[in-house]
């Protein structure tokens, strides 16, 4: 059996209650870089038709696939989603809105592109959004469809995020079954840059993978090979806490959130501190079960180091947390070969 077929099967077991068209997923506020200035942020997750990767299989680990609309929302179920989500940001002078739809908001099957066109024309027109950022598969980044949002919004700078996971095509192909290859997004980024120079790329890397060791996603970041590529920010997130993530079937455990803590000392971006490219870390969930914690004692204050070294850029905000369970999680990386699935922590 493929890894897609498997996939497949374990999502058509999954039951989803039905959702309302006209209210996002999620959104929330934050706080973000953006040219190195700490900006807030509005993140809307819109609840759209879905993604045709994720109905058709999807990615190993992604359980978001779960969040679309129960049948395809109207231009107008769009518009209140949005408006809903903006509520949220009504006291800030200036913010980045971040666009999310558990899958490619460039996929003009998932999200049409009237839907699409009123969004951005509705930040557009919104003298507070400074920037707009918005996720989306590298197979869907055309010329037009860029050109077509970068007339919308104007000189707004306008951001795509691709979930690239890993610079490996092996792993990304037999451990994550993301459906692309590095040099599609290679592509997709030239694309952007090349249609206008405020287009950037935004990759996401993933610290540990499903179906791989945790050592492994280590050993396969992959900085050097994204920063000529994508000027802007490298987002290394911890593995979410979503609901029915196929990893959860294959007996995947958190990552601690002391393995990005390690991976940004020793990056390369955090050593030099690159005014070029930004490496960040938001562990979701950190500290919950389902979420990347360490043992109860650490777990706050790493997470809370990570989300402080996002915004600073400084490798001295890390964790130095000399925590009894780091010395046990290097102990579960030499032995993992024999415990492999074996929680690290309870």
């Amino acid at each position: 059996m493929s890894l897609n077929k498997a996939v497949l099967d374990i999502r058509q077991r999954i039951k989803v209650k039905p959702s309302p068209t006209d209210e996002p997923a999620a959104s929330w506020t934050g706080t973000d870089l953006v040219d190195r200035v700490q900006t807030k942020t509005l993140t809307v997750i819109f609840r759209s038709a879905g993604c045709r990767w994720g109905k058709a299989g999807g990615c190993t680990m992604c359980g978001y696939v779960y969040d679309c609309a129960s049948e395809p929302p109207t231009l107008e179920d769009y518009e209140s989603q949005l408006a809903k989500a903006m509520r949220k940001a009504e006291k800030f002078s200036e913010f980045m809105v971040k666009i999310f739809t558990s899958g490619s908001f460039l996929d003009e099957q998932e999200v049409p592109p009237e839907a699409r066109d009123a969004i951005l024309k509705t930040l557009a027109e919104d003298p507070r959004v400074i920037k707009v950022l918005v996720e989306t598969r590298p197979n869907y980044v055309t010329e037009e469809n860029v050109k077509a949002c970068l007339n919308i919004l104007k000189n707004k700078p306008f951001e795509l995020a691709f979930g690239l996971e890993t610079s490996s095509d092996k792993i990304r192909k037999d451990s994550i079954n993301k459906g692309f290859t590095f040099q599609d997004f290679v592509r997709a980024a030239e694309t952007a840059k090349k249609v206008w120079h405020n287009s950037k790329g935004l990759p996401y890397a993933q610290t540990s993978l499903p179906l791989r060791k945790t050592g492994n996603g280590r050993h396969h970041s992959f900085h050097r090979r994204c920063s000529p590529i994508c000027r802007h920010h490298i987002h290394q997130p911890l593995q979410c806490p979503e609901r029915h993530p196929c990893r959860n079937f294959m007996g995947k455990r958190s990552v601690p959130p002391t393995v990005a803590v390690e991976h940004n000392r020793d990056s390369p971006e955090s050593k030099s501190c690159s005014p070029r490219s930004s490496l960040m870390s938001d562990p979701v969930g950190a500290g919950s079960k389902r979420g990347p914690h360490n043992c109860k004692e650490c777990s706050s204050e790493v997470a809370d180091s990570l989300r402080t070294f996002s915004l600073t850029q400084n490798p001295a905000d890390l964790s130095t947390t000399d925590c009894g369970c780091k010395e046990l999680w290097k102990k579960v990386l030499e032995i993992e070969d024999f415990t492999y699935g074996t929680p690290i922590l309870d």
